[in-house]
């Protein structure tokens, strides 16, 4: 085994670069005693909107939670379907499960990972009344077609954003939005590694429609109009003081931490982009692109013998996701196939996620790009 050990993300690293101002953000919550609804709760709120270019932001207490408040503020009822894309994390299905609605899984596009806008009017059936759309890897499903479908058919339109805020879509007439500013309701996870991050859980959903805000915040808290007066069923997520602390200073410096993993990247393509028997991952022209993950695609079902090798040189990957949604077993009770989902299953097999993040140095990308031409000529 090497002696190497280098992560997938360096999260020590990262609270180092910003120690003295979170140090700070921290010792602040900790003298207020308002570990609740704190005055950085309100503050990270509202910076987060005006980042966003959004009237409202809700915090709540993690992403999965943002999404299960975003499908019961849409007041959908047992039955109804939700759209959702069959290669991503479970937690769009599982809170569309949770609720009794029916999810029905989309393939993906097989270069940016995202829901194929191609295949969605497909699956549409009198019972579809939403589509979660997930902006996968760092990067932008294609909104505008989406949109297009979703008031043709009068759906609901919700974006999973967890893994691509600070992303921007790039409409046809050149005008530009944030990823989960788009659709009715926009989510997101502070989870530690993804590219707003806390220190533990946290979450927030993001809309631009009065009467949705009201919903979303009265859900989140208990179903409460005020202290003690609940108005509708709810549920109880909250997003930490401490945490909110925390994100007000990284989303300060969101700028230059996802600056620092497009460097990091930019030096993959430029290393990777001819060596045979590898994908780099694709740019749409219709997104820009933050980096939560760098996903490359390897030929030939070599893809876990690379990983086993990127593993003896001490060099971590992962396998974003080994199962889609609809091979899950949680899933097979209550999940409706209509469509071919291969582009999902192949993808399974291939995929591969290399580090990226943003203090990882030029010697330790150089030894990861050199272990994988090794590494490939190995194994093909």
């Amino acid at each position: 085994m090497s002696e190497r050990n280098i992560p997938m993300t360096d999260l020590k690293a990262v609270y180092h670069r910003l120690k003295d101002e979170i140090d700070t953000a921290l010792l602040s919550v900790a003298e207020s005693g308002a570990y609740i609804n704190g005055e950085s709760v309100k503050c990270f709120a509202e910076e987060l909107a005006g980042y966003l270019g959004v009237p409202y932001v809700i915090p709540c207490a993690n992403g999965t939670d943002a999404l299960q408040i975003a499908l019961m503020a849409l007041r959908l009822k047992p039955g109804d379907e939700v759209l959702v894309p069959a290669f991503t994390y479970a937690a769009a299905a599982e809170a569309v499960a949770l609720l009794g609605l029916v999810p029905v899984p989309i393939d993906v596009d097989p270069g940016t990972f995202n829901i194929d806008a191609s295949k969605i009017e497909n699956v549409i059936s009198r019972q579809t009344k939403a589509i979660i759309v997930v902006h996968l890897f760092g990067q932008s499903c294609d909104m505008e077609k989406i949109v297009t479908i979703t008031k043709k058919y009068k759906l609901f339109l919700i974006e999973d954003n967890a893994q691509s805020i600070g992303c921007d879509y790039i409409f046809s007439d050149g005008s530009r939005k944030k990823t989960g500013t788009i659709g009715d309701i926009g989510t997101t996870s502070f989870f530690p590694t993804k590219p707003l991050a806390c220190f533990g859980d946290g979450g927030a959903l993001i809309t631009s429609d009065p009467e949705l805000e009201v919903r979303c915040r009265m859900i989140a808290a208990h179903g409460q109009e005020r202290k003690y007066y609940h108005k509708i069923i709810g549920c109880n997520s909250r997003l930490d003081t401490i945490q909110a602390a925390v994100l007000r200073v990284k989303l300060r410096h969101i700028h230059e931490l996802t600056a620092s993993r497009l460097e990091i990247a930019k030096r993959y393509d430029e290393q990777l982009s001819f060596v045979s028997h590898i994908q780099i991952p694709f740019k749409a022209k219709y997104s820009t692109h933050v980096y939560h993950q760098y996903t490359v695609l390897i030929e030939n079902s070599k893809r876990d013998a690379l990983q086993s090798w990127l593993k003896e040189k001490g060099i971590s990957s992962v396998v974003y996701y080994p199962l889609p949604l609809h091979q899950q077993e949680a899933f097979r009770w209550c999940m409706r196939v209509a469509t071919d989902l291969s582009v999902s299953e192949k993808l399974v097999q291939t995929a591969l996620s290399l580090p990226v993040h943003s203090e990882m140095t030029e010697e330790e990308q150089m030894y990861i790009i050199n272990t994988v031409k090794e590494g490939l000529a190995a194994v093909f």
